[in-house]
């Protein structure tokens, strides 16, 4: 659930607040990204839970550092993750973009949940 917090929304997690994460915007802007590179910046701003404006900030922070690649493919965007890339912070800077998403991203699930339950129900039938 959504709730705001000093006029910034925050999810709650068993009905306490989100003070603070382990990632920060703009990694969780890349991962909505590499989840889904047509999703459209509004509905990033809507699941990392900032302003839709503060997140065009951060895709354009991204494309500057060379994270993120856009095309512009009819009227939308189609977003491109780098990778390749090193993380920025020094205590990081070893691994990779792509290790980040191997560990944290959806789009690296084999099979959504749901999908699994759904199988598990037919084969029972």
């Amino acid at each position: 659930m959504l709730k705001k917090t000093r006029g910034i929304a925050v999810k709650e997690i068993e009905n306490e607040p989100l003070s603070w994460t382990f990632l920060s915007n703009h990694a969780h802007v890349l991962l909505c990204l590499a989840s889904d590179p047509e999703i459209v910046l509004k509905n990033v701003a809507l699941q990392v839970g900032i302003t839709e404006r503060a997140v065009q900030r951060i895709v354009a922070d991204l494309e500057e550092a060379g994270y993120v690649e856009k095309a512009r493919i009819g009227r939308r965007n189609r977003y491109r993750v780098i990778e390749s890339k090193p993380l920025r912070h020094p205590i990081e800077a070893h691994e990779t973009v792509s290790a980040l998403l191997r560990i944290v991203a959806r789009a690296s699930d084999p099979e959504p949940r749901t999908s699994k339950r759904k199988t598990t129900s037919k084969s029972r039938s």
